[in-house]
């Protein structure tokens, strides 16, 4: 899909749900679902998305859509997904029916991690799309295993004591990849282009697929709302946040930046990271420069490998 045909689908998400200004959350649904198409179920994890899109007696939703708790994303839609499979075997149902999960990284990295590695195992056939805002946005900005390193949160503050969180954010499209599945990747709110074809490559896949986009979030972040696209975009091209897919085992990054901007140019704009560029701090934001490298120079030896 590219970019006029992307403009010319009708939304089902639609506009007048209570986001924040600047979010990136509508433009990752609105950017999966057009490619999903009407004939889609969704399992929508407790989160920005459920509390904003949903506030009784509104919806934002034109597809049929389903709240769960935090936790049980992945086992609310296996149980929907397999109802669909038992009425199709049956004859009752002919048509194709798309099944997509939406979760924050708390419901996915966190919370609900156990039910997505349930699924993933079972190999049940839909799509899980983890919006990755980096910690738990709806609740007041606490730490999640998806906050990265230095980054304050009012549960990891940064002072005079502690600066900022302290350790090393999880991977979850690796873990996504451990289940050996047929289609895994990582996208951004930046680049929608990439993130549709990816969304048709996962919806093509027999079996469960995993795509987590990065989503800044203007409100916690501390941005103004009209960056969140230049920040995702920065983002990828320090190679803090790298667009890749794995395909049947096989890597592809599917955006390298021409240039590899170093690592403060993304930082400098974000409020979150303020202290790291005081001097005492200096040597965790060489530590952050020092992991972004190393992981780029991975997931290069990985494309590699895998030609």
């Amino acid at each position: 899909m590219n970019t006029f045909e992307l403009a010319e689908k009708k939304s089902l998400f639609v506009s007048g749900h209570r986001m924040c200004a600047g979010c990136g959350i509508p433009i990752i649904v609105r950017a999966v679902l057009s490619v999903a198409g009407k004939n889609t179920v969704v399992a929508n994890a407790t989160g920005c998305l459920e509390v904003a899109s949903t506030i009784y007696p509104t919806s934002a939703w034109n597809v049929p859509w389903i709240h769960n708790t935090f936790e049980n994303a992945a086992a609310t839609l296996s149980g929907a997904e397999s109802a669909y499979q038992f009425m199709k075997k049956k004859g009752k149902i002919k048509e194709k029916i798309n099944f997509i999960a939406f979760g924050g990284d708390g419901g996915t990295y966190d919370i609900g991690l156990q039910s997505l590695s349930g699924a993933l195992e079972r190999k049940h056939n839909f799509l899980y799309v983890c919006y990755d805002n980096e910690a738990y946005m709806n609740t007041g900005n606490q730490r999640s295993s998806a906050t990265p390193l230095g980054s304050a949160t009012s549960t990891t503050p940064a002072g005079s004591v502690k600066p900022g969180k302290e350790i090393v954010r999880k991977n979850l499209t690796e873990i996504a990849a451990a289940h050996n599945l047929e289609y895994v990747a990582q996208a951004s709110a930046f680049n929608l282009v990439d993130l549709t074809n990816k969304v048709k490559k996962a919806l093509d896949c027999e079996g469960p697929s995993v795509i987590t986009v990065l989503e800044p979030c203007p409100t916690n972040w501390g941005f103004p709302t009209d960056m969140t696209v230049q920040i995702a975009k920065l983002a990828a091209e320090t190679c803090f946040w790298s667009l890749y897919e794995i395909e049947d085992g096989k890597y592809k990054v599917t955006y390298k930046p021409r240039e590899k901007k170093p690592i403060e140019e993304y930082l400098k704009l974000q409020k979150r990271f303020a202290h790291l560029f005081k001097p005492q701090n200096k040597g965790l934001l060489e530590k952050i420069q020092k992991d972004v490298d190393k992981n780029w120079e991975i997931l290069l030896k990985k494309e590699k490998d895998s030609q």
